[in-house]
């Protein structure tokens, strides 16, 4: 059964994920990897790797993050969501600086 989270999927992310899938699977296909072999490597049930290769919503990202490892992509996963590459983040971090700058009253001494 699958849970609300994964029924709710926009088409888009769906896409995604099945397009991921297919890299990992032509990734491992041209290291001449066999799908027994990365179940050792990442440590899984064959069933959850051939989910990985589906492009399945309802595994976890670490076994996404042990597949890309295993694969020779140690740090694909640091660029995902670099708040250093947000350009909405970004905007909307100057949208909220302050108009002015004033300084602070010092209290007053007794």
């Amino acid at each position: 059964m699958r849970s609300p989270a994964t029924r709710m999927l926009p088409t888009k992310v769906r896409r995604s994920l099945a397009k991921l899938g297919n890299d990992l699977r032509d990734a491992r296909r041209k290291r001449h990897l066999t799908v027994e072999m990365m179940i050792e490597r990442v440590g899984v049930a064959k069933a959850t790797y051939l989910k990985v290769e589906k492009g399945d919503p309802s595994v976890s990202m670490g076994v996404y993050a042990m597949t890309l490892f295993a694969l020779g992509f140690p740090n694909v996963l640091d660029e995902i969501a670099d708040s250093r590459h947000d350009e909405t983040g970004l905007l909307l971090d100057s949208a909220r600086l302050p108009q002015r700058v004033r300084p602070r009253k010092e209290p007053k001494a007794l």
